[in-house]
């Protein structure tokens, strides 16, 4: 057996179980972070609550009571109430649906076009891959904000097309990444042991180059994420988002602009809730980077 073989047999052979599994001790890790914990709980309850969001909020969001209008926050209000005497809470945690899933829809259009990408441009290499990067960097060239500002002013106002300009936006990020990683892995000792073994291209990209290419690109999509928060709270803040009386985060930031003097919590309570969401993640991000150095 040639030596290339071997190292290709250890490869694919499994661990033994009196091995440490290395994933367990990952967990132990993070376990002992408790800043880590605390963000990865709040992005659950988040999460939650943008699909079940009646079970934090008994008030409906579109439930209007006038005697009880720009009420301060206190018990019986949470995050207080707005000018239609609105419960502010009910309507930050139902307007987390919109959200939410806008950034899923943007996130999921990024991963498939940047994997696409990086993968075919690392893969196959020479002409493919400077045609490939140089559209990538044209669309780098151009702010991220400002490509799916355009992009939402061709596509029209609303969630769908907000979820969508800022997946388009956040796919270079998620193409150069990937293409890095596959460039990395391409040329380690088991890649080539596997094809002097006889594994066909598809097998190595399948088996081995995909699988030990994807920690760089989960950490980056925990951090877009926040990227796509924000991009999309700012469009719906612009007026881009969905039509009242939806309650998405931005719109909800921009309703209570008005009345910073005499009802302060319209705007800041629920900005308070997207920021510390979107620290949550980039602490995540960061901590999950850190791991796979």
């Amino acid at each position: 057996m040639t030596l290339l073989a071997e190292l290709d047999a250890e490869v694919d052979a499994p661990v033994p179980p009196d091995e440490p599994d290395g994933r367990f001790a990952t967990l132990r890790q993070l376990a002992r972070k408790p800043l880590f914990l605390i963000a990865v709980l709040w992005v659950l309850f988040v999460l939650v609550s943008a699909f079940w969001p009646e079970l934090f909020a008994s008030a409906g969001p579109y439930d209007t009571h006038p005697e009880a209008a720009a009420q301060a926050p206190g018990a019986g209000h949470l995050f207080g109430t707005d000018i239609l005497g609105r419960d502010l809470w009910s309507r930050v945690l139902h307007g987390s649906a919109l959200t939410i899933k806008a950034t899923l829809t943007a996130l999921g259009i990024a991963l498939v076009a940047g994997l696409g990408l990086g993968i075919v441009a690392g893969f196959f290499g020479g002409l493919v891959d400077a045609f490939l990067m140089r559209c990538v960097d044209v669309l780098l060239a151009i702010p991220g904000l400002l490509l799916a500002l355009s992009i939402v002013t061709a596509l029209g106002y609303g969630t769908v097309p907000v979820a969508v300009a800022v997946g388009v936006a956040i796919v270079p990020g998620f193409a150069r990444t990937t293409r890095a990683e596959v460039l990395r892995v391409k040329t380690l000792p088991y890649v080539e042991a596997a094809r002097a073994g006889g594994a066909s291209w598809g097998r190595v990209l399948l088996r081995h180059i995909l699988p030990n290419s994807w920690g760089p690109v989960a950490v980056l999509a925990v951090l877009d994420a926040g990227v796509a928060i924000i991009a999309i709270a700012s469009l719906s803040f612009l007026g881009f988002g969905a039509a009242p009386p939806a309650a998405e985060w931005g719109t909800l930031i921009a309703d209570g602009r008005n009345y910073l003097v005499t009802s302060w919590w319209l705007s800041l309570l629920p900005g308070l809730f997207v920021a510390v969401l979107v620290l949550s993640l980039n602490h995540i991000s960061k901590t999950l980077q850190e791991l796979t150095r």
